[in-house]
Parts: structure tokens; sequence; C-alpha cells
């Protein structure tokens, strides 16, 4: 029986921030594409059409990492529970999109690089002194303000539980990533595309089964709830093409991202992913005209500072780090 010789990834931070920047981006434009088409289509259609063209992408780069063989896992269930926090922020993400302002949504999902930070303490043995862990918690406030939790009245805090959703898709989000560098270390960016984009066709296709006539969103004025469960339909017009940008859009994202975290430190990645945030703010206001307001520009600033903070004592640490190498082996 043959086995397939597995190896520790060089660690390739310059590399691994191209392939964050680059994942990024392309999450950029796919939350504008299904915030797009969030009033005419269900999630769980958009989910399963671009995950069906994603895993052929995906195929096609497992073909050039080193064909079928590469599919192979000692570790299912963690691949399987890896698909699924995704998924679950993915779930969480989108359903609050089909009614908060781009930009608002994103900054809190961007509580994440943080959450990641402090989860790669217990989960992945790395050290995170006491000013990272300072500026974690001004990134806590930023999300807080964010949300204004002060403010009183039942619609409030409707919206209150609604801005809920983005934290939550940041905490899965950050298990995500943190599994994929558990899981990188002995399995290609091309085969944890796949396994990903096997698990979200799966869990599209059984809200397909329970809700695809559009039954349970039948009497609700919710438009959360109405993203998440009307009836499929037919892409109209050039919509058609919205769909194939999705797909296109998720092998990438699903590439670059495992790729970034098999190749770097998560808390030297993690803080890359801040660049969606401006970006998420120029898509929501091209095409709709959202402008930030007051509090949620207060968080984004806070958010963003505490990450390049971050980014900067870790760059900090690694010279140091590189140095005390260099000086060793003199001696």
């Amino acid at each position: 029986m043959s086995q397939i010789a597995t190896t520790v990834p060089e660690a390739r931070p310059g590399a691994g921030i191209a392939f964050i920047l680059l994942g990024v981006s392309a999450i950029s434009v796919n939350d504008m594409l299904i915030k797009q088409l969030s009033a005419g289509y269900p999630l769980h259609q958009m989910v399963f059409t671009r995950s069906l063209i994603g895993i052929a992408f995906s195929l096609i780069l497992v073909q050039l990492e080193g064909g079928i063989a590469i599919l192979r896992t000692q570790r299912p269930l963690l691949h399987i529970m890896r698909g699924l926090v995704i998924v679950a922020s993915n779930l969480a993400f989108f359903t609050a999109l089909a009614v908060v302002p781009l930009a608002e949504a994103t900054a809190l999902f961007f509580v994440a690089p943080l959450m990641i930070t402090l989860l790669s303490i217990p989960l992945l043995g790395e050290k995170v002194g006491p000013y990272r862990l300072g500026a974690v918690a001004i990134g806590l406030i930023g999300v807080t303000i964010m949300m204004r939790p002060w403010e009183s009245g039942s619609e409030r805090q409707t919206g209150f539980l609604i801005l809920l959703l983005p934290v939550l898709a940041a905490f899965t989000y950050a298990l995500y990533q943190i599994l994929t560098r558990k899981l990188g270390v002995s399995t290609k960016a091309s085969a944890m595309g796949v396994y990903v984009q096997s698990i979200f066709i799966l869990v599209s296709l059984a809200f397909f089964l329970v809700a695809g006539d559009g039954r349970f969103a039948e009497g609700t004025t919710n438009e959360s709830v109405r993203f998440l469960l009307r009836a499929w339909i037919w892409p109209r017009g050039n919509d058609v093409w919205l769909f194939a940008g999705l797909g296109l859009n998720s092998a990438i994202v699903v590439y670059c991202l495992s790729q970034a975290y098999r190749l770097a430190d998560a808390a030297t990645i993690a803080p890359f992913e801040y660049v969606g945030l401006p970006l998420a703010v120029m898509w929501g206001w091209v095409i709709w005209g959202e402008i930030p307001a007051s509090a949620v520009s207060v968080g984004i600033v806070l958010i963003m500072g505490s990450g390049l903070f971050v980014f900067l004592r870790e760059m900090r640490k690694n010279r140091k780090a590189a140095l005390a190498h260099r000086v060793h082996r003199r001696y």
C-alpha cells in the first residue's frame, strides 16, 4: 500500500502575505456580489452555485499540486470540523449582510484577526505579549462602540441581535483559520479547498431539500430570514454572470486563504486581512451609497489601529528572533 509523503511547509511570510491580500480582495468582491443578489435569491442557492463552480477550479488545482492522491487524509474529522465552522461563519455573516450596511458588517467581522491572535495562544502554542493583548482589547472596544448596546428600544434590540451575527461569524472564522494552520502541515491547499467546497455543497443541498420551495419564508417580513429561506429561482439575465463570478471568487478565496495560513504564522497573516475594511467601505459607497455612521467610523479606526499595532509588534518580534539566531550561529 503506497503512502503519501508529507512535509511541513517552509515558513514563507512574504508569500503568505501575498496570498492573504489576494484572498481578502476576492472576499470583498464575493461579499459585494452576494449583497447585490440578496434581494432576489436565497443564500443557500448562491452557496450551492458558487461551491459547485469553485470545486471544479479546486479540482484543477489538485491536479497541478500532485493529483487526486493528495485528497487522501488521515484526519477526516478535523477536515469536516473545519468545513462546518466556515459554513457557520458564512451563514451568520451573509444573513446579517442582507440588512446591515456592507462596511458595518465587514468591520464587525474583522474582529476575526484579533480572535485568531487570541486563539493562537491555547490552540497553536504561539506566544502573544501584553502589548498585543492590549491591542486586542482596544479592537474589542471598537466592536462595542459599533454595536451601541447602550441604545434602547425594541427595534434597536433587534438590530443589536443582527449585529451579533458578524461577530459570531468572526469567531467561527477564527476557528477555521486555526484549523487551517493545524491541517496545513500535511495537506495541500487545493485539497483543503475541495473538502470545504464539498461541505458547502452538502449543507446547501440539505437547505434545498428542507426549504428550497420557500414555504418557510412565506409570511415573514424579516429580510434576513427571507434571504436565508426563500425559494430557489433560475438566475435572471446578467445575474447568471454574477453567479459565475461567485464561483470563481470562491475558488480563489479558499485556495489563497489556505495557502496563506500554511506558509506563515497566524499572528503574522491575520492583520493583513484588514485590507478588506477599506474595500468594503468603497463597495458600499460606490454601489449603494452607504456612508458609515460616526460610531461605525470610530469602531473601524479602533479595529484597524489595533490590528496594525499587532502586526508591527509581530514584525518587531520576528526581527529580534532573526537577529538572535544569527548571533547564536556565530558562536
